[in-house]
């Protein structure tokens, strides 16, 4: 199981479960906040009704007041209230008001007048002087039907002559309580599937993170080139910088290791041929065979510099892990430069070197290494072209890149040979003179071409001999 997943896992079982716990635990308390906010507030109305009823009880005139038709009237109001989009059409409060022996002299249902209620929680302790409140069901088999009874004494003095009670249905409640538990499952359930998205986000970016950072340690341990994945985040970064010096670090030393190896077995046929060249000047001999020796010397030393400046290109390309640059290079203007610079040679061969490319066509990437890695197409084609052939050069849009052409006139490069051409220190006699060249030409134009993101091929087409070139459009 990936990681990323893994991660998702535990953090979503953790949210789940801790949502879960919170959203229940709120849910439960909802029903009751509600009822402790309305048991107080008929606290307040139940002692300020028996301050109003005091007068009328104490008299013994409380059958023969107001009091029972305004209550009778207050059971009958409609107020239409919107309350938090609940509407209210009916008034649910029952009052009864009793006297010090508990016997009802008032009731606002009319259904409890003259019954003995001193038995009932809320008049009996408010008569004991304590605070009296009950909830009772109205229908024992329904636990939705209890109804809430607070009381308040009413006094004479310090003595207790009666008893108000205030009464509401929970029923009435509900609406607001559902709305609420409603509300708030809403906003719970949103609240952790945000948290799930956040969560679901960072795995997918940690493990995203981890997939370049491993890509690119793959690459590495295959010999590819790549490029440092730009991560975020502190520890991630200092992990990346830390695979990426190792990387430097490691690769110095094979790559040291492997050029001291190449340039010792490459350096030993020219210098034995310097060395035989100058054992035999040393004695007499002919002053033709003599000029002939030293010539051989100044070819054999030019061909270690060309080695030796070879090799240092394509090491400085090999190391390099992208461009410095990317400018915009007109192909056309390029390869013009590239054919004033070899018009000597092509002149005293009696070549003709075309210039197909568009004027206004031009590629992304780094001028320097582009001119050499044509320089080397060139140079190449040049060698195995014969006397009066054509090269001709020639490019076309393709997708989102150029695929520049070279074309040369000359013998089909052996089958054997056609996988091994960019291979370093491969190369084919030239027919010219029978010799090898250094055998890093392709080598670094495939190099170079792989740092913009292109690709060499080199192969067979009627009449010649054809090396394709693909670069980033510009």
């Amino acid at each position: 199981m990936p990681l990323g997943v893994r991660i998702f896992l535990v953090y979503f079982l953790f949210v789940g479960l801790a949502g879960w716990f919170v959203l229940s635990t709120v849910m439960d308390e909802i029903r009751p906040g509600v009822r402790q906010s309305t048991e107080e507030t008929l606290v307040d109305t139940a002692n300020l009704l028996a301050e109003i009823l005091r007068d009328e009880v104490k008299a013994g005139s409380l059958g023969q007041s107001r009091l029972p038709a305004l209550l009778k009237a207050y059971g009958q109001r409609q107020p239409q209230a919107q309350i938090w989009g609940v509407e209210k059409s009916a008034v649910n409060h029952r009052i009864y008001v009793t006297d010090a022996q508990g016997i009802v002299l008032l009731d606002s249902s009319g259904a409890a007048l003259g019954q003995d209620y001193s038995r009932w929680n809320d008049v009996y302790l408010t008569l004991q002087g304590q605070y009296g409140a009950r909830s009772t069901r109205e229908d024992p088999a329904d636990e939705d039907s209890s109804v809430m009874y607070v009381a308040a004494p009413i006094k004479d003095g310090e003595q207790i002559i009666g008893v108000v009670s205030v009464a509401k249905p929970n029923k009435s409640l509900q609406p607001y309580i559902e709305r609420s538990q409603r509300r708030l499952g809403w906003l719970g359930a949103g609240l952790i599937v945000l948290g799930l998205l956040i969560g679901g986000v960072l795995s997918w970016w940690l493990s995203g993170s981890l997939r370049k950072l491993t890509r690119y340690a793959q690459a590495v341990s295959q010999g590819q080139r790549a490029e440092l994945p730009a991560l975020r985040g502190g520890e991630l970064t200092q992990l990346a910088t830390a695979v990426q010096k190792m990387r430097t670090e490691l690769e110095g030393k094979d790559y040291v290791e492997r050029y001291v190896h190449t340039l010792t077995h490459e350096l030993k046929s020219p210098l034995a041929a310097i060395r035989g060249a100058a054992e035999l000047l040393e004695g007499e001999m002919p002053a033709e065979q003599r000029q002939r020796f030293v010539a051989n010397i100044a070819s054999e030393g030019a061909r270690l510099q060309q080695l030796i400046e070879r090799l240092l290109n394509l090491a400085l390309v090999e190391q390099r892990q992208g461009l410095e640059e990317r400018v915009p290079v007109l192909l056309h203007e390029l390869v013009e430069e590239l054919r004033q610079s070899q018009a000597a040679r092509i002149e005293a061969a009696g070549l003709q070197v075309e210039n197909l490319i568009d004027t206004g066509l031009s590629v992304s990437g780094e001028r320097f290494l582009l001119r050499q890695a044509l320089a080397n197409l060139l140079d190449n084609a040049l060698d195995f072209t014969p006397p009066g052939g054509l090269l001709r050069f020639s490019a076309e849009v393709k997708g989102d890149a150029v695929q520049l052409s070279l074309f040369n006139q000359g013998e089909a490069i052996p089958d054997y040979a056609l996988p091994r051409l960019s291979e370093r220190f491969y190369s084919l006699p030239r027919p010219s003179s029978g010799r090898k060249s250094t055998g890093l030409g392709l080598n670094f134009v495939q190099e170079v071409a792989g740092l913009h993101g292109g690709s060499l091929q080199v192969g067979n087409v009627p009449g010649g001999v054809q090396a394709l070139l693909r670069l980033a459009l510009s």
